[in-house]
């Protein structure tokens, strides 16, 4: 089974990362110049391809890390802008990170790419559908929320679309009551109902009637089908073909790339409002006449309970009607709630809706109010242990009102946790002094209704019971932002490192920033403190909590922030470095210019003067060749790495400077081995006067009489041994040396052919 499922999400990722990658390819083909994705892991990961369709969608100007030697630092930089243009759209992303779109992981570059198309293409194909009025939340379709205290952080991205709402539903409505309906077929949902291809051709039915006949269709093959509605599709509605027959016709055929290629079709739907206003209008009254029901309904309690209140009674009959009120409260609470969510995308509430809510809230702190009322009336010290009783489940069941910055919400966590600690602190006191007069029933000699006493009862329990999970749930939070905070410390510093550079003390500014906030703040030692303290404080919490679902959702949290923790640090150990070789090839360039411009002055005043002159002077060439390649070096380096500005000044520089260079060395190019000529010739004479001494010396040998003897011939052949030994090694040596050189060699020629009668006798 393991094995099974591992292949469909295999196969399942290679069908979006098909169908994507066409999607993109149909709008960066409208760009100017026109940009092509090959493989969409690969060529998205230094965010220049991402930044370029972002611009076609919108239609905006982005900024772009362009150039042939980007580094993985301006990747992160790009993909970061991409990612932050998004979040300007009010599109919610979780658990996505640019080194995670750099790294090139297919399951976040998929989900990705499925954000943007679900954004720009089906959510705004779909907005203007009836149906989806009445399906929308208050929020975009692609927002999400971190819904509990443990989950993903906030700083991390994720791609976690609604699809099983709002846009989803609207589009898949719009297909069951125009295409589907129409031809007699169910469409049930973006999977297995699109398999055997008719779908696809009631769609193109319901738009042009004369292109299909929806009787021969339901004859055919899966496979004749979905090839010829993609045809048709595309050759009579110019509909990009982004599927293939064999990525429907399977067992469960991904609705990602079915949603984004259906979607396609409703730009070319003659009219979007008229295929489903009766039934809007239905919803419509409908949900009007039940909020006018229940405004009635909330306004008929309010009245009753105000009267109910003000009512002369007994502490016991008193009680006995709140709990009455209460149970009814708690029946109509869930329909209330429901009615009062915004319909509308700007999440701005109807006239009647906004009534109701208004009405259901000053219900709700009416009867709570009560409550405490009811709690304080005991007769003391019942009614301060009451009072406290309020207090404790208050701080309990507080809502965390979470802020911007994580910093904020750690310090007001902190806050709260401490205020709560010194609350419960006084439990058992209260506690047991509550056992006491629930035994008895009375306070003092006077009694106390018995259900009220029993409530409280069931209410210290609760608080007993929960007191020290709340407050390792509140030291887990805590932490947890703190860390979040040190994170979102570290990706805003990074952003702010891996920018286009300005000039050099622009950029000693940032290194002394980086050296200040990472080196002399001992970022990294803290990070790694708060991490280990938060790690026992997790282990703690969830222990504690008992839950799997929570301990889950902790330890999920855990480590998705170690691995974006490990990407991140990465990145920002390299920032020095990077700003320390900024720094050095400023450093390169200035020298080597200044160097270089007076050098060039002087070397063009030199060429009127006399030739030995000339060649004393540009002796030294080669050294001035080595000054201009590290000049070019780092002119071209820091051309690439800083902003526009400072580019454009950089290239005329260079500009300028290469063309003097250029015309001054075409004229003196053959000094420029002078030093090495005058060398070589030294060498090569001394190599011949060698030679020519070492000849004469053997020659002599030869001449030399040599009494026979064996002793004396066996010494004699020993020493020419020797001397035709060392002669072979200089002559090796002589040749390898002046061979490359053919007049060289013409001399080494004719000295052998001299010498020849010493060498090969």
């Amino acid at each position: 089974q393991s094995q099974f499922l591992f292949r469909w999400k295999y196969e399942q990722e290679a069908v979006q990362k098909r169908t994507f990658t066409k999607w993109i390819n149909t709008h960066l083909a409208k760009r100017n110049p026109p940009l092509v994705v090959n493989d969409l892991f690969e060529d998205i990961k230094d965010g220049v391809m991402l930044l370029a369709l972002l611009e076609v969608l919108s239609g905006q100007k982005l900024p772009c890390e362009q150039g042939r030697h980007l580094k993985r630092i301006h990747w992160v930089a790009n993909i970061g802008s991409a990612l932050k243009f998004l979040e300007g759209r009010r599109i919610k992303l979780v658990n996505i990170n640019s080194t995670d779109i750099a790294d090139g992981r297919p399951s976040i570059v998929l989900g990705l790419m499925w954000t943007i198309i679900l954004y720009f293409q089906i959510e705004e194909l779909t907005s203007n559908l009836p149906q989806l009025q009445s399906l929308s939340s208050s929020t975009s379709s692609v927002d999400s929320v971190v819904s509990s205290e443990a989950a993903s952080p906030p700083t991390k991205r994720k791609v976690v679309p609604k699809v099983q709402g709002n846009a989803k539903k609207a589009l898949l409505k719009w297909v069951q009551y125009t295409a589907a309906k129409q031809a007699g077929i169910e469409v049930k949902d973006f999977g297995r109902s699109w398999r055997s291809g008719v779908a696809f051709h009631s769609i193109i039915h319901a738009i042009r009637p004369e292109l299909v006949d929806m009787e021969k269709v339901k004859g055919r093959s899966n496979r004749e089908n979905l090839n010829e509605a993609f045809t048709i599709a595309e050759t009579e509605l110019g509909i990009p073909r982004l599927l293939d027959p064999e990525d429907v016709d399977v067992d469960k055929p991904d609705e990602k790339s079915i949603m984004t290629y259906v979607a396609q079709f409703l730009k070319h739907y003659p009219d979007l409002h008229n295929t489903a206003e009766m039934q809007e209008n239905d919803v419509g009254k409908e949900d009007r006449l039940m909020l006018r029901d229940l405004k009635v309904w909330v306004e008929q309690f309010e009245r009753d309970l105000t009267r109910t209140q003000m009512a002369e009674a007994s502490l016991q009959e008193k009680y006995q009607s709140f709990k009455h009120f209460r149970v009814q409260y708690e029946i109509k609470r869930k329909q209330i709630e429901l009615v009062i969510q915004s319909s509308r995308k700007d999440g701005k509430l109807s006239l009647e809706q906004a009534m109701v809510k208004q009405a259901w809230d000053r219900v709700s702190s009416r009867l709570l109010d009560w409550h405490k009322y009811l709690d304080k009336s005991l007769p003391a010290p019942l009614g301060t242990i009451g009072a406290w009783l309020y207090r404790a489940e208050a701080a309990i069941g507080e809502e965390i009102i979470f802020q911007q910055a994580h910093e904020e919400t750690a310090n007001m966590i902190h806050r709260k946790l401490e205020q709560h600690k010194d609350l419960l602190k006084n439990i058992d006191g209260h506690k047991k002094a509550f056992q006491g007069i629930h035994r008895a029933r009375s306070v003092n000699g006077v009694p106390v209704p018995l259900e009220q006493l029993d409530d409280m009862a069931e209410r210290f329990n609760f608080v007993a019971s929960t007191s020290e999970l709340h407050l390792l749930k509140m030291e887990f939070l805590e932490l947890k932002y703190r860390l979040l905070s040190l994170l979102v410390l570290a990706e805003s510093k990074l952003k702010s490192w891996i920018i286009k550079y300005g000039r050099r003390e622009s950029v000693e500014l940032l290194l002394q920033n980086y050296i200040s906030v990472i080196e002399n703040g001992k970022f990294f030692e803290q990070y790694e403190v708060t991490y280990q303290i938060l790690k026992r404080a997790a282990e703690m919490y969830a222990k504690a909590n008992g839950s799997v679902e929570e301990a889950e959702n902790v330890m999920k949290f855990m480590n998705e922030t170690t691995a974006q923790w490990r990407n991140l640090s990465v990145e920002v150990r390299s920032v020095r470095s990077m700003l320390e070789e900024v720094i050095a090839n400023w450093d390169r360039y200035s020298s080597t210019v200044a160097s270089l411009q007076a050098w060039l002055e002087d070397a063009e005043k030199m060429l009127n003067q006399p030739e030995h002159a000339k060649k004393d002077f540009f002796r030294h060439l080669p050294h001035w060749i080595q000054q201009h390649t590290a000049m070019n070096d780092a002119g071209n380096f820091l051309i690439e790495t800083c902003d526009e500005t400072v580019s454009r000044d950089l290239k005329q520089q260079l500009l300028l400077l290469n063309g003097r260079w250029r015309e001054l060395f075409m004229k003196v190019k053959q000094y420029a081995r002078a030093d090495e000529f005058d060398r070589m010739r030294k060498e090569y004479l001394d190599g011949v006067a060698t030679l020519s001494a070492f000849a004469d010396c053997t020659n002599g040998k030869f001449s030399v009489p040599v009494e026979v003897s064996f002793l004396n011939v066996k010494i004699f052949i020993q020493d020419l041994e020797v001397s035709f030994f060392l002669l072979s090694v200089c002559l090796s040596l002589f040749l390898s040396f002046f061979l490359p050189r053919r007049e060289n060699y013409l001399t080494i020629f004719k000295f052998i052919k001299g010498s020849e009668g010493y060498l090969f006798t």
